[in-house]
């Protein structure tokens, strides 16, 4: 099992341009999630929550300050040297799954491990033990079109697990959704904190799913501050 690492924001900014116009979605956020922590990061549409897990995962880069998973920091690492920490280290869960529909379900779960030295006989370990954690070990050979939204969604959080990340960031993972699945699909993640002690930020819109976490911090007009 990875070991666990907090986040830390210190005085970030993030600014973009459109046109001739900038645009500041993040200012001076200062804020730090502890190791094993299940943070839920709550703000309206545009109020760059989703920016801010990528700057944590490295898919973008701060205008100002320090973003930092332990000792590192995204930001300034090469682009080899970010993928690979990224494939350690982050585990990354999109509201739409992102499945590929020419996979099954256990090609799609493999497919972060085939960017490592791992063997094939222990990458298909690795994806059963993934499979089997989500409860879908029935579901290897099933294509996406095949499963259902929850399953689905169950596949991609396989996929965002199965390198043992200490990290994992969701990007509005209940957001599609009904209430049924929405309520298994925390629950893992609550199971993925609890018992692998993994790191969690996870945006969401719904009340219900922050409360599944252990702390809710609100975005809102560039500032972050705590429930």
């Amino acid at each position: 099992m990875g070991q666990s690492l907090p986040i830390r924001f210190e005085e970030v900014h993030k600014r973009f341009r459109r046109g001739d116009q900038e645009i500041t979605v993040l200012e001076g956020i200062d804020f730090e999630v502890q190791p094993g922590e299940f943070v839920a990061l709550m703000g309206p549409s545009g109020s760059g929550k989703s920016s801010l897990l990528n700057l944590v995962a490295g898919l973008d880069k701060p205008s100002a300050g320090r973003v930092t998973v332990g000792n590192d920091e995204p930001a300034a690492m090469g682009d080899n040297a970010l993928c690979a920490w990224r494939g350690r280290n982050v585990g990354y869960i999109f509201q739409r799954y992102h499945l590929l529909a020419v996979l099954n379900a256990a090609q799609n779960v493999e497919v972060p491990l085939l960017l490592t030295k791992l063997g094939g006989a222990e990458r298909a370990a690795r994806v059963k033990t993934a499979l089997d954690l989500v409860g879908l070990p029935d579901r290897a050979n099933h294509f996406p079109k095949q499963l259902s939204g929850g399953q689905e969604q169950r596949v991609a959080i396989a996929r965002a697990i199965v390198t043992d990340p200490v990290v994992i960031l969701a990007d509005e993972p209940t957001g599609d959704l009904d209430t049924n699945s929405a309520t298994e699909i925390l629950d893992l993640m609550v199971l993925l904190n609890q018992q692998l002690n993994k790191t969690i930020l996870m945006v969401t819109h719904d009340p219900k799913a922050a409360k599944r976490a252990t702390r809710t911090l609100h975005l809102e007009k560039g500032f972050i501050y705590e429930e």
